[in-house]
């Protein structure tokens, strides 16, 4: 089993009121880790010696695409939280040709390459226009051929709701996952979603495809909730340990 961490754009509502009782929250419920979407004005350093002292470790971050002109702010935020796994990513109009999908692939392998130096690798989360079809290929396919230093973070969920099935996906790039962002809901369109294992998506199948010595997270994330959406991570924390399928701290 891997650990678990959760996306914390997930408790984006609570975290801007309250971001420190936000981390206290995941560690009492037993996440051991938390990827992190924006510090909500507090300073890194606070932020570190809280998840720290909380037991929480940095499984992650979503930030700005690092380039060269922001490498320097990135890396030090992100080396001060104990981080060393970036991830940005591009809304469909980037990947409506071929052409600017190699254009993006550059980007994103540029990313890869400011971040090096660091100690540090760099990786593209999805929605579902990756999984439109460009020339006869998903952008997603083309993207993970054309940016060969870069690590997918799969988003299980947009996968399928791109009409993909994430267990193929999964187990055909299994080598390139090291982080899965575990979603779940009825897969149909414009409705919420739903805590892990309230939804129709199949997780002991997607993330029995993974290939243990290669993923290294189970990053929970929803982007909406009809609801708690507190109570919607602890539900989701409590399927995926006591099915056996992540290992938490509780």
């Amino acid at each position: 089993m891997k650990p678990i961490s959760i996306q914390l754009y997930t408790l984006r509502d609570a975290a801007a009121k309250d971001f420190p009782a936000v981390l206290r929250f995941l560690a009492e419920t037993g996440y051991c880790g938390v990827e992190f979407a924006g510090l909500h004005g507090h300073n890194p350093k606070e932020i570190a010696t809280l998840i720290g002292d909380l037991g929480l470790k940095a499984s992650s971050s979503h930030t700005a695409l690092p380039a060269p002109e922001n490498i320097t702010e990135i890396a030090d935020t992100e080396l001060t939280l104990g981080n060393t796994r970036v991830i940005s990513g591009f809304g469909p109009d980037s990947f409506a040709t071929l052409d600017a999908i190699k254009v993006a692939a550059e980007q994103f392998e540029q990313a890869a390459e400011v971040l090096e130096p660091y100690g540090m690798t760099f990786g593209f989360h999805n929605h579902w226009w990756e999984f439109a079809i460009v020339e006869g290929r998903t952008v997603y396919e083309i993207l993970m051929e054309e940016a060969p230093d870069v690590f997918s973070e799969l988003d299980v969920y947009w996968t399928a709701m791109g009409k993909a099935d994430p267990v193929k996906i999964v187990s055909e790039y299994s080598a390139r996952l090291p982080l899965l962002h575990i979603k779940d809901g009825p897969l149909k369109e414009g409705e919420p979603h739903l805590a892990v294992g309230d939804g129709v998506m199949d997780m002991p199948a997607i993330i029995g495809a993974a290939d243990p010595a290669v993923l290294e997270w189970l990053v929970v994330e929803l982007d909406s909730f009809n609801g708690d959406m507190m109570d919607a991570a602890k539900r989701s924390y409590a399927y995926l340990t006591s099915k056996g399928l992540a290992k938490g701290n509780k």
